[in-house]
């Protein structure tokens, strides 16, 4: 079989999977443009309000916050050993888990949609749980089992492996729980037909499969990033919070602000305001491209 072929055989199916049910060839009718109605209007007027009081307002405020001392004060700031080591470890670790969960997190939905085995159901609870557990708590049980006294022998307490278990264990849910319903919506015959074609199931998953994955994985894995790393309640016990070694930026933050500095705890909030808006703006243009290429 020629790569031509196949080719023809992916657009083929792709087009089969995107057809509306029951073969109707009738075209569906284009939706209407034009100036919103009325109903439409004051949805968006409230909705815009609702969003512009949680969060844009509070940003601006954070950012305005930031300058009050000037460029020299804000740079300062951030150029601080002991500031600057903590926005270091906090990202490198969050991009670390990230890279990770969007890895372990596509393998288990995987597995928890295409696959049947004992105990499904409870692995489909417990996944959730770090989504329900509080994060002070989620601290207390790896400071157990992972702590000065663990049960099985590891003790990673007061060193960069606690940040990335702590990060790992609050984050895991995001992208398996985007990425799955994706997964269940995706029509087999595509990758059957390739398959039969000749297609390996490698050639499958990243010509058919992933493609449509690309979105959710993206945003699974721009939500797990975001999360990680703001992450507070699960670090304090386990990381023990030392300076320029294991200390994250949400502890310096709280740090500043106990002492008092708002303009410094601002400032190095919209340093990791600027950092998450990046990873996210490029996550979705890297999951544009493969969707775009594939």
């Amino acid at each position: 079989m020629t790569v031509a072929s196949f080719d023809d055989a992916t657009t083929t199916t792709s087009a089969r999977a995107n057809r509306p049910a029951g073969g109707s060839s009738r075209k569906r009718r284009a939706p209407r443009t034009g100036a919103l109605t009325l109903g439409s209007g004051l949805g968006l007027g409230v909705g815009m309000i609702w969003f512009s009081l949680l969060v844009l307002i509070p940003l601006t405020a954070v950012v305005v916050k930031a300058q009050a001392g000037g460029w020299d004060a804000y740079w300062k700031t951030i150029t601080n050993p002991q500031t600057w080591a903590a926005i270091k470890l906090t990202v490198e670790q969050s991009l670390i888990v990230t890279l990770v969960n969007v890895v372990m997190g596509t393998l288990i939905a995987w597995v928890l949609v295409r696959d049947d085995f004992f105990g499904k159901r409870a692995l489909e609870v417990v996944i959730d749980v770090p989504f329900a557990l509080p994060t002070i708590v989620a601290g207390l049980v790896l400071l157990s089992l992972y702590g000065p006294r663990s049960p099985i022998g590891i003790n990673v307490a007061n060193t960069e492996k606690a940040v990335f278990l702590a990060l790992a264990f609050v984050t895991v849910p995001f992208v398996v729980r985007t990425v799955q319903p994706v997964l269940e919506q995706l029509d087999l015959e595509a990758e059957e037909a390739a398959l039969s074609l000749g297609a390996s199931k490698f050639t499958t998953f990243r010509r058919i499969v992933l493609p449509s994955l690309a979105p959710a994985i993206g945003a699974g894995a721009a939500l797990s990033f975001a999360r990680a790393i703001s992450e507070y309640g699960s670090l304090v016990l386990l990381s023990g919070n030392l300076a320029l070694r294991t200390e994250v930026t949400s502890v310096r933050i709280l740090t500043y602000i106990e002492n008092g500095n708002t303009a410094s705890a601002s400032a190095v909030a919209s340093t990791l305001l600027l950092i998450s808006l990046a990873v996210i703006v490029l996550v979705d243009i890297a999951q544009r491209r493969i969707a775009r290429r594939d």
